[in-house]
């Protein structure tokens, strides 16, 4: 598999960015090494939570959110998705599939960085990506914070936005990273800010990763992480590990994913779970700092 790997400077001085940078190598299970870039901020012996990102942003999408956790005494920390912010990327788009990035992120957090009794918080793909590794290894979880995501098997259709969204970025000459995450933003982001959403991306040849990602998603009964999401559905509605929904009042992609997970999950009965207003999609930039309180107070709890 052909990597690209985002030149350093790509990343100097990006606004309100200050976290040491850490890196990890993963063995990939197809041959070779992939480097995963991620941050963390807090105590290192504190309650684990990770942040798991979505389609198309990277860990800065949850520097708003670090700083109110590490002030909690949590240990945050927050990955970058392979093909995405400063990990190593898969020059094509068939070298993208829903399985292998549950697999690299898997061994992200738990063959290298060992973590256990870990909090989840997943928004857009970090939730589809961390619900299977919940319902896959629950014996690794304490919590779960599920925040505008799902988990989706193909058995239902997606919403039309989300249609539009994918013929958008599959159609782009040149897709903009830093538009995509505006699109789902409730405030105005300044033009630093969506420029270091483009940070990762000089070009297009790095983007195979925001290319694949909509693709990846199940939007028929047959599609090949069907089976594994169905499966995995069955294991979570029966887990007694607590899931908090935190998902924003203005996001017309998952939003009625947050009753059914309610109403579905066993751990998710008899919370208090939270509606985060005024933000949309993508709630850590609207509303990172609430966010990041709900989620204090659940693995504080």
């Amino acid at each position: 598999m052909r990597l690209f790997r985002t030149p350093e400077d790509r990343f100097a001085d990006l606004p309100d960015f200050a976290f040491p940078r850490k890196y990890t190598d993963l063995a990939d299970p197809h041959g070779g090494l992939i480097r995963v870039g991620y941050v963390e901020a807090g105590p290192v012996d504190g309650p684990p939570v990770l942040l798991l990102h979505g389609e198309p942003s990277w860990s800065y999408l949850y520097r708003k959110t670090l700083p109110v956790l590490a002030d909690a005494g949590l240990r945050a920390i927050a990955p970058d998705l392979v093909g995405f912010g400063r990990s190593d990327k898969p020059a094509e788009i068939a070298d993208h599939s829903y399985a292998r990035h549950v697999e690299w992120v898997r061994r992200f957090a738990f063959d290298d960085l060992d973590l256990r009794e870990v909090t989840l918080v997943g928004q857009d793909w970090g939730g589809l990506i961390g619900l299977r590794l919940v319902a896959e290894h629950p014996g690794r979880f304490a919590g779960v914070v599920a925040a505008n995501t799902g988990l989706p098997t193909g058995d239902t259709d997606m919403p039309p936005v989300w249609h539009k969204f994918r013929e958008a970025v599959e159609n782009a000459q040149v897709l903009d990273v830093g538009r995509a995450v505006q699109s789902g933003c409730r405030t105005q982001l300044p033009d630093e800010v969506r420029e270091a959403y483009d940070a990762p991306f000089p070009n297009e040849v790095y983007k195979a990763g925001p290319r694949a990602m909509p693709g990846l998603v199940p939007t028929r009964p047959d599609d090949p992480a069907s089976d594994a999401n169905r499966l995995a559905w069955q294991t979570l509605t029966g887990l007694e590990i607590p899931l908090l929904c935190a998902f924003s009042d203005g996001d017309p992609i998952t939003g009625a994913m947050a009753p059914i997970l309610q109403r579905s999950v066993k751990g998710a009965a008899g919370l208090d779970h939270p509606t985060i207003t005024g933000a949309g999609h993508f709630l850590q930039e609207d509303a990172g700092e609430t966010l990041a309180e709900h989620v204090a107070r659940f693995v504080r709890r």
